[in-house]
């Protein structure tokens, strides 16, 4: 019961720090990777730190196949959070996708055998870190090359999802082979993993600078754990339960994850469709929000010289009809 507690209090505090994290991307025009001067995104490092430590205190107390399907909880918390405490609501298609992204996720580490068969060698970590660094390096340059805001968003959460895995899997190396006699002899494996969380830590705050929370908190929270599961699988000589069966549940559950994360992208970009290349749209009588002109105000739009990949505008004043 202390394990399954200490779960689903890591899973509010990682959904808690993941609304404080969208908030900040949506409100500054700052830096996208590390808004260092936003002390909301400092609660949410916080937050984030306050997530991991009860996340690894839930797996102190009980079993890795208990403790990580309650992990997936928390994109459910999440968007409840978010519409309380935010004013944020999700639509049916969002909730759907939340829904089959967790129980995919939770059924597939339900599925993931324990057990273990050796531990990783010096070499094997150092071939594990810098495969890891080239799939993140080439998601964050596919992200970079993604014209829409919301499908940039996922990549680079995938990649952040990624980075977090890497870092889980090196963590437990170093745990397995960390003695109180020696306490620096593991430094370097401390020096990467370190460097993969603060880079994941850092992709995901830019997956929701235009994305929202759903799609980039859902990607990250699959991919984090399926991540560690393959290296488990490949690495660790983990494998699947009940043989054969198993492993076709295993990939239909995770056929229903990734169902859910498609749903989830579909959802925000029916909500917020992009589409630079067409004229701005005059508002309608039902934009209470819109600003218009005054009367003795012109308003100028066209395009701000550079290349961005966010719309822009400016507003310049100007004499009309010849009145200053």
């Amino acid at each position: 019961m202390l394990s399954v507690a200490l779960a689903l209090t890591s899973a509010v505090a990682y959904a808690a720090a993941a609304i404080v994290q969208e908030r900040v991307a949506a409100s500054a025009g700052g830096p996208r990777y590390a808004p260092l001067r936003s002390p909301a995104w400092w609660v949410s490092v916080a937050l984030n730190g306050v997530g991991a430590t009860l996340h690894v205190a839930a797996l102190a107390y009980g079993p890795l196949s208990l403790v990580q399907p309650l992990g997936a909880l928390t994109i459910v918390f999440a968007l409840p959070m978010a519409a309380l405490f935010v004013g944020r609501r999700a639509g049916r298609r969002a909730w759907r996708g939340a829904l089959m992204a967790t129980a995919g996720l939770a059924g597939l580490l339900g599925l993931t055998s324990g057990a273990e068969a050796g531990s990783l060698s010096d070499g094997e970590r150092w071939l594990l870190a810098g495969a890891a660094f080239g799939a993140v390096a080439v998601l964050f340059t596919a992200a970079r090359l993604v014209g829409r805001s919301v499908l940039r968003g996922v990549v680079l959460a995938a990649a952040a999802g990624a980075s977090f895995g890497i870092a889980s899997v090196l963590t437990k190396a170093v745990a397995e082979e960390w003695t109180p006699r020696a306490p620096l002899a593991e430094w370097t494996g401390l020096l990467v993993l370190s460097v993969f969380a603060v880079t994941g830590l850092l992709l995901s705050q830019a997956s929701y600078r235009g994305a929202g929370l759903a799609a980039p908190l859902a990607t990250v929270t699959v991919v984090n754990p399926v991540v560690a599961a393959a290296v488990g699988l490949t690495l660790f000589g983990e494998g699947f339960r009940y043989g054969t069966a198993g492993t076709v549940a295993a990939l239909l559950c995770g056929t229903v994850a990734a169902a859910g994360l498609v749903q989830l992208t579909l959802d925000r970009t029916a909500v917020a469709p992009e589409s630079p290349s067409s004229a701005p749209e005059a508002p309608s009588a039902s934009d209470g929000d819109a600003p218009r002109p005054e009367v003795r105000q012109g308003v100028d739009v066209g395009a701000v010289p550079g290349s961005r990949p966010d719309l822009e505008v400016e507003v310049r004043s100007r004499a009309v009809a010849g009145r200053p």
